[in-house]
């Protein structure tokens, strides 16, 4: 049996047991058994990473992600590997239950999306949103939280803020931001009115798209939190936040649900114009 590690060796060139890292704990979430058993069915066909690779029609360094969990495996390819197994929908199924259930590791494969996101779009009706915000802004809501280490929690936030936002390619942002997040004193006058600046240098840059959603809109879809959608280069995955934690979403059928949503949110909010002119008026009341 051929065990191969994530190398840039020929597969050809022999076996590389010793070079070879352990499988996941399957164990440890649906995510890791299905790694796992992606790995297991690889192995007891005798087939390389390579080989792999070109029968689900990815590169070899994408087979040696999935099997390291580092990259989610596609519903087509669980299909191909369904049908060649014969499996009953064996793999398609784990792939839509991992999707559903809690992964331990969720925040941090969602950081590594927002990393190789090509536009991330988020709504959010009492906070300013991560991108657009200044350090002491983002500080004053750390101190709010209940991290057992303050710093350590700012420099993780500033850290995934300047992963999104000053990357050569930033993606594009489309930021929907209810009125309250411009009338809450966050860290008090001075600290606020700093951020409200920021918001408007930040709405004007090419790539932001900034729009408030006003007092007088009422009543709408985004009553439940905050969420965003991230898109990638192949697909979109979407997130909700809730206390303790939030959910990292996957299946593609519940992402569209989130993206009809945004949609529908934006279509109550305000011009990027009049959102600006909102952001003055609540810049001159904190002078």
């Amino acid at each position: 049996m051929r065990k191969l590690a994530c190398t840039n060796e020929n597969p050809k060139q022999g076996s590389l047991d010793a070079e070879d890292s352990p499988p996941l704990d399957p164990t440890l979430s649906l995510w890791h058994f299905l790694a796992y058993q992606l790995r297991f069915l690889r192995e007891k066909e005798d087939l390389s990473l390579a080989e792999w690779g070109r029968w689900i029609g990815v590169a070899r360094s994408s087979v040696c992600n999935q099997e390291a969990g580092r990259q989610r495996l596609h519903e087509s390819q669980a299909k191909i590997i369904d049908a060649r197994f014969n499996t009953g929908r064996l793999i398609e199924l784990l792939l839509w239950f991992a999707r559903m259930a809690h992964n331990p590791n969720w925040f941090r494969q969602f950081t590594q999306y927002e990393q190789k996101s090509t536009s991330i779009k988020v709504h959010h009706a009492d906070v300013i949103p991560l991108p657009l915000q200044t350090d002491e802004y983002t500080w004053a809501y750390v101190q709010a939280g209940n991290s057992k280490d303050f710093r350590a929690e700012q420099a993780a936030r500033l850290a995934r803020k300047c992963a999104i936002r000053d990357r050569d390619n930033p993606p594009y942002l489309w930021l929907l931001v209810g009125e309250a997040a411009l009338a809450q004193q966050v860290g008090g006058r001075s600290v606020m009115r700093d951020q409200l600046q920021h918001l408007l240098t930040m709405s004007e840059l090419p790539h932001v798209s900034l729009r408030v959603l006003p007092f007088t809109a009422g009543a709408n879809p985004g009553v439940d939190g905050y969420f965003q959608v991230i898109s990638l280069n192949d697909r979109e995955i979407a997130y909700a936040g809730a206390q303790k934690g939030g959910r990292l979403i996957e299946d593609p059928s519940e992402v569209k649900e989130f993206s009809f949503m945004f949609d529908r949110i934006g279509a109550m909010a305000a011009s990027e114009n009049d959102s600006r002119a909102l952001i003055k008026r609540w810049l001159e009341e904190s002078t």
